[in-house]
């Protein structure tokens, strides 16, 4: 694609939102009030307006490679802080998808120069599963749970993070869940996980006491 055609795509996509509503750039322009922020990976298959059928403004969106929770990462959490403090979103998303391109970096360690820091996180999640992992013959299945547990470990991530405790304390809300896209059928699988139970079992560690 060039970027002459990035820019007719454009103008289509204005013309087609005016039809639809002579206002509708007037109404975006007001700002936004998101329910939602969502954490994904930096792979162009995965857009996150798309695969959740949403519109501008109903999402907020923060993506890198492996949707990491990395607590030394300033741009995540001056996401997370404005998304839950400013925002007030209800629901923060980590979803994470098959076939993606860091998991498999991690299940092969190689020298990968400057993603080598970035990618330890999801080396340490592989050691810390790997009792679990290693009995996996299936190799595709193996990479598959590797994918489910990085979601899960980077949601349990975010339950570490100071404003979102603060927010829970006060609101009870964001409400945390875990996702995979999966890129062979298009679905969104919810890993339905129960985080007030999974935090609970190490809170003793992680939970500050902001009330």
């Amino acid at each position: 694609m060039t970027f002459k055609r990035i820019f007719e795509n454009n103008e289509k996509w204005v013309a087609e939102k005016l039809a639809l509503d002579p206002e509708y750039f007037e109404h975006l322009s007001k700002g936004q009030n998101p329910d939602f922020l969502y954490i994904g990976c930096s792979d162009s298959r995965v857009t996150a307006e798309d695969l959740m059928g949403v519109n501008p403004g109903e999402v907020f969106v923060h993506r890198n490679v492996a949707n990491l929770v990395i607590s030394t990462d300033n741009n995540l959490n001056a996401v997370v802080q404005y998304a839950v403090e400013f925002l007030k979103v209800k629901h923060i998303i980590v979803c994470g998808h098959y076939d993606c391109g860091g998991v498999r970096a991690a299940l092969h360690p190689s020298d990968m120069g400057q993603l080598n820091s970035w990618l330890q996180t999801l080396r340490d999640v592989y050691r810390i599963h790997r009792s679990e992992l290693d009995i996996i013959e299936d190799s595709q299945k193996r990479f598959d749970r590797l994918v489910e547990l990085n979601v899960i470990e980077q949601c349990i991530n975010i339950s570490k993070i100071d404003h979102v405790q603060r927010a829970w304390y006060k609101t009870r809300y964001p409400t945390v869940h875990g996702w995979v896209f999966d890129v062979r059928t298009g679905k969104l699988i919810d890993l339905s996980l129960n985080m007030d139970q999974i935090f609970g079992e190490v809170s003793s560690i992680y939970d500050l006491n902001l009330d």
